[in-house]
């Protein structure tokens, strides 16, 4: 890692630590996220009638049915300005814009979390070649898969379901 790469990784933690907040969620789950990247976030487990109740059908499909929306359709693409990504089920922050790209596509591309706890991977062999799936360490929600074709200073491309964020804008 050269000495630009460690700033920028020093900006994007800079940039977390502003984010810490209380907030509710769609569940009426009031949060504190204290980004401690040394422990993961406490679970938040509902039943299938629960998370139904909350998302919208697609939400539901990606988040909890482990599905994948169209490449192209996610308006969280187009999007450039300072903020967080969330977890659309639970509010927990996964991304920051500063480590937002263009993978050219189709779907949000990161090529890092906000902290490695905030989100889970495990392998998922249900294509013919293995993939690793991404997942919210909170309430386990597919968010996409992550690969190793993504920009420095990283090398990984967290290919995610824009359905399956929410953004969040950081007022200057």
């Amino acid at each position: 890692m050269d000495r630009r790469d460690f700033i920028t990784l020093i900006g994007v933690a800079g940039f977390s630590s502003l984010l810490c907040q209380r907030s509710g969620n769609a569940l009426g789950v009031t949060t504190t996220h204290r980004f401690d990247n040394t422990k993961a976030p406490e679970k938040i487990r509902r039943s299938d009638e629960e998370w139904k109740r909350v998302l919208t059908p697609e939400q539901y499909n990606i988040t909890r049915e482990k599905g994948t929306e169209a490449p192209y359709s996610s308006p969280l693409n187009e999007i450039h300005a300072a903020g967080v990504f969330n977890c659309v089920c639970c509010d927990l922050p996964l991304f920051s814009s500063k480590a937002k790209f263009d993978s050219h596509t189709g779907w949000p591309s990161f090529w890092a979390p906000i902290h490695k706890v905030n989100v889970r991977e495990e392998t998922d062999d249900s294509l013919s070649e293995e993939r690793t799936e991404v997942l919210c360490a909170r309430c386990d929600a597919h968010l996409g898969h992550v690969f190793a074709d993504g920009p420095p200073p990283t090398g990984l491309r967290y290919c995610m379901n824009g359905v399956a964020l929410k953004f969040i804008p950081i007022k200057a």
